[in-house]
């Protein structure tokens, strides 16, 4: 049972990262199936705070799934766009000081591996969530940060298959943050505007 729980967590996750790349809105509701099958995984294996993240991402998906479908008859589906810069300081110092702040928490309180590289996992996969949901363009830089340090941390603890996952997400980033780039790259063209930033 758990065993065919994590093979379609797995699939369905690399086809909703895919999907995303192309900005189909499909992906969320197959991201909605994979956390949700890993959230049920986590639980089972008693890993309670990755069971916690994929219950924010089902929210996130779902929250996805909705906003990226908002658009009136005139309207063209929502826009890639970016953050300004101080909003990127203010997310990059967000994932620091909660990344220092958590895996302090893990090191002292429990027997946890890599304390600090998962807590960075963790709470930045939390800001990626939301500005990928917002459709922001950065937030493909931040997943290919986190994809690095999680390929890290899973071929250091022989978990090769989850590594080699990660590293198919990595290149999926690469791609993903060209085609959006792209993409707004031709809204702008199309609407004859010059590129501004947008708050996150």
């Amino acid at each position: 049972m758990m065993l065919s729980l994590e093979i379609l967590a797995a699939i369905s996750g690399l086809i909703s990262v895919f999907l995303l790349t192309k900005q189909n809105i499909w992906a969320w509701p197959t991201g909605l199936l994979s956390v949700g099958a890993a959230t049920i995984v986590f639980y089972d294996s008693f890993l309670y705070s990755d069971m916690l993240l994929h219950i924010y991402y089902m929210g996130m998906n779902i929250y996805g799934w909705i906003h990226w479908s908002r658009k009136s008859r005139t309207e063209l589906p929502l826009p890639v766009t970016t953050i300004s810069a101080w909003h990127n300081v203010k997310w990059v110092l967000i994932s620091l000081v909660g990344t220092v702040l958590w895996g302090w928490t893990m090191s002292v309180n429990t027997d946890a591996s890599f304390p600090y590289g998962d807590a960075f996992t963790t709470v930045a996969s939390l800001v990626a969530m939301w500005l990928m949901a917002q459709k922001r363009l950065e937030n493909w830089a931040y997943w290919f940060v986190i994809d690095i340090v999680a390929i890290s941390i899973y071929a250091l603890k022989g978990l090769y298959l989850f590594s080699g996952q990660y590293l198919v997400f990595l290149i999926l980033c690469v791609l993903g943050y060209r085609d959006w780039k792209r993409s707004m790259s031709s809204n702008l063209n199309v609407a004859g505007v010059s590129p501004t930033n947008s708050p996150g």
